[in-house]
Parts: C-alpha cells; structure tokens; sequence
C-alpha cells in the first residue's frame, strides 16, 4: 500500500535541534532562526520538494494546513514561483524560478558569510525574504539591502518585510550590477547560482569583506559554494569553496541549451569510434559528488548530458558550447564502454584528460579549489591560488 502523504517530518523546535546537531545551524544564529520561522514567509500555495515522493508537490495551505505546515517547518527546498511567473495552476510548472532554499543550505551559507552586528550586507536574490530577514534580525536595523530581478517576487518581499516588521531595504532591480547605491558593504552574498561572479560585487565590498555566492561551470548544475575575502587594494577577492550545492541561476546567467539535433544530424555512429576503460560508477558519481563540479572546472565550454539508463547502458553526451564538437560515451554494465565523438574538437578526449587529472590529484572534493576574482576575469585553483588556470 503506498501513500502521498510525507513522513513524519520534525517540527519547527525539532528541525531547530536537527540542524544544530548537524552543525548547520550555530548557536549565534539559533536566535534569529527562533525570532523568524520560515513558515511566516511562505505562500498560502507552494511546491515542497517531496523526498518520499521525489519529486516537487502541490500542498495549498487553505486545504491542507497541517500537511502545508509540516513541509514549511521540514529541511526541504520549497518552489514558490515557476515558469518566470507564467506557470497558473496548482500543479507543477516547467523550471522552477523563484524558491526557498532549504534551511540547511541556508545556514550553513550564512555561517561561511561570518555576519557580526552593524555589518551592511548586500544580498542578491530576495525571494521569499527569509535570507534576507535573518541577515536584518542579526546585523540590526537598516544593515541589509537585497536586491530582486523579479517585479511580482519583490512586491511580495516588500509586503512581506513590512508585515514582520523588520527593518530592511528590498529593491526590485538587476543584481548583476549590485547596488552601488548602498556600497561599501562588509557582506555580499548571492542567494541564485552565477556562472561568472560580477566584478562589480568585488568592487562593492570593502577590503577585508566577505562575499558568498554558489558558483561552477556550465558543465552541469553540480555547483558550489564560493567563500571570498576582498584583497586589502580592493583588486581581487579569493578563496575556496566550503562544498557542494545547487541553485536557480541568476536570470542573466541561465544556460540555454542547444537541442540536440544541432550537434548530431546522422546518427550517432558517424562518429569517431573509440574506447575507454573508465567505468560509470567512477566517471557519474553521486548527485553531490566532486565528480562533475571538477569536470566543469577542467573542461570549458562544454555542456554534460546524463540519459536515462536501459538495458544495462547508460549514454551520456557531451556538447561543446563553442562550436558544434560532440561526444557520447555509452557505459555498459560489465562491459568496455564505447565513445563516439565528432567535431573540432573531441570533446571526450578532453573529459578523459580531466577526469585522469583529477585521479592524479587524489580525487579532490570541492573544498580544495578556490576561486579568485579580479576586473580581468576569473581563475579557479587547486590547494593554492599559485595553481590556477582560467576556464
């Protein structure tokens, strides 16, 4: 017998005691989790992510208060707009845009922004506000602006900060640019994930100030969080990246794929034919794995493609992102894996290069690379910023 009904799910004080016991929620932050719930910022109609379900559901707090209440206070991701607004209806859109991250994540963030009262903090990417308003509920009154590209989203963040009562300044607006209105700040953090961190938060934020934002490549969506401290000249801001995460993209960084059939007109098999003894379990890894993220940062333009698996083989294609390259290798339980490749480039050539370099290395997680931003661009590291390369 199977039901939709979710499982027993912690309550508010439980999550609370859950999250310190596994260290996202620090005790200095325990007051501002305690003064602002998540559930006094959620829609009446909302899209939890549904770990027994797997998969994003329908919960409408008119019909169902208890289930409504049960997700609002669990470690969960919560969909609060799809579609950029145009999703109608109480079933699920097409892409999600505009959500409340799970507490987890979100403390966890926060803890590696090292907020102290009377810091001025930028935020990019208001959303429900909830970021926003612990941010307000720790540094104090008038510290913190957050910026929101969506005009709906930021109307409801503003009618929502004036409910609770919580002095902080929410402005509808691109944050690609910041807010120069504001700056300096001591604080920048990006609640959407960037493809390319904007140097104009750098120039925003005093020497010595901190920026956190989920960042990786186009590669997939195995991004991670970046932890950069601004140089004392203000030039450059560095630093490594505390683990793994995943996040809606800032809206002018989206990724928008080419479909398939522009890369491959024939089939398939009017590639270049090889092999490769990498195996699926070893190259795929886990959804949270270092796997992909170092990929990303070893193969540039270069879209990753994993297809669902049949009869014991798995395709998996990659798509250059500069030209029309291709390759697909087809893992194969207990079998030789085969790789077709066409194009300029050979695009799984340059992925096995990486992945044998990333073996080499010792498998890295995410935590040994870093990030260091300048006005000239961006380079990504191993273990020291004297190891870098640019993407």
């Amino acid at each position: 017998m199977t039901t939709d009904a979710p499982k027993e799910r912690p309550s508010l004080d439980e999550l609370g005691r859950a999250l310190m016991s596994t260290g996202a929620l620090s005790s200095d932050w325990a007051p501002s989790y305690a003064a602002v719930p998540r559930s006094t910022v959620l829609p009446d109609l909302m899209w939890p992510f549904d770990m027994v379900a797997g998969r994003s559901v329908a919960v409408s707090k008119a019909d169902d208060p208890a289930k409504w209440r049960e997700f609002a206070e669990s470690d969960v991701p919560i969909v609060t707009q799809w579609d950029d607004g145009e999703h109608t209806g109480t079933e699920p859109g097409h892409v999600p845009t505009s959500s409340a991250s799970m507490p987890s994540v979100v403390f966890r963030m926060l803890q590696d922004l090292d907020l102290q009262p009377g810091h001025k903090v930028l935020e990019i990417g208001t959303a429900t506000a909830w970021n926003a308003l612990l941010m307000a509920h720790r540094a104090g009154p008038g510290c913190v602006t957050t910026v929101e590209v969506d005009r709906a989203v930021a109307t409801a963040a503003m009618a929502t900060v004036e409910r609770l009562g919580i002095p902080l300044h929410v402005v509808h607006g691109d944050g690609f640019q910041g807010y120069p209105e504001g700056a300096p700040y001591d604080r920048v953090i990006a609640t959407c994930g960037l493809r390319s961190l904007p140097f104009a938060w750098v120039e925003q934020c005093r020497p010595g100030g901190v920026l956190v934002a989920p960042w990786g490549a186009d590669y997939s969506h195995a991004d991670a969080v970046a932890r950069l401290v601004v140089a004392p000249d203000g030039a450059s801001a560095s630093g490594r990246f505390t683990g793994p995460v995943e996040f809606m993209k800032l809206r002018s960084q989206r990724f928008v794929a080419r479909p398939h059939s522009a890369y491959v007109t024939g089939s398939v098999a009017d590639g270049v034919e090889s092999a490769t003894t990498i195996t699926e379990a070893e190259f795929v890894g886990e959804q949270f794995g270092p796997e992909r993220f170092a990929m990303g940062l070893r193969v540039p333009q270069c879209s990753y493609i994993v297809a669902a698996k049949s009869d014991d083989a798995r395709p998996v294609w990659f798509y250059s992102l500069s030209d029309h390259s291709w390759a697909c290798v087809q893992f194969r339980d207990g079998k030789t894996a085969r790789v077709w490749q066409s194009g300029l480039r050979r695009m799984w050539d340059e992925v096995e290069a990486a992945f044998h370099w990333w073996v080499g290395h010792g498998r890295p997680d995410q935590t040994r690379f870093g990030l260091t931003v300048t006005a000239k661009g961006e380079r990504v590291w191993l273990d020291d910023p004297a190891n870098s390369w640019t993407l």
